[in-house]
């Protein structure tokens, strides 16, 4: 019985790594510099946020499924250190996409107030 249970955490960690691979992390945008930014620049700036929000719930999509298995793995009688590893590294990075994604709200939205200080007449 063990023996098949080692066999089906080994096959979900395997294949848990491998996918975790087709799992990248979209690349942070530039945050305009609110004080000298155009109204077309801050709206650039604005489009590419969303994408990368966008971007960012499809790449936790795309890790929900291993933190899954590898917790159901891990959840297991003797789950191992290379078990406790990859669940570790998979909680990392969807944490990491959660703190990146709001600091990008963050700037944004420091770079809009310092646009709006700039730019009083565009406000309205």
């Amino acid at each position: 019985m063990n023996y098949i249970k080692l066999a089906l955490i080994s096959l979900t960690l395997g294949s848990a790594v491998s996918i975790a691979d087709d799992c990248t992390a979209p690349a942070t945008p530039t945050m305009p510099d609110g004080a000298t930014a155009t109204m077309e620049q801050m709206l650039a700036g604005q489009k590419a946020v969303k994408e990368y929000q966008a971007a960012n719930t499809n790449y936790r999509a795309c890790l929900d499924p291993l933190v899954n298995a590898a917790q159901v793995a891990a959840a297991g009688d003797s789950p191992g250190p290379e078990l406790t590893n990859a669940l570790s590294q998979l909680n990392d990075d969807y944490n990491a996409s959660v703190s990146s994604e709001e600091a990008v709200a963050d700037g944004f939205n420091a770079a809009l107030r310092d646009y709006k200080k700039a730019n009083p007449a565009d406000v309205n």
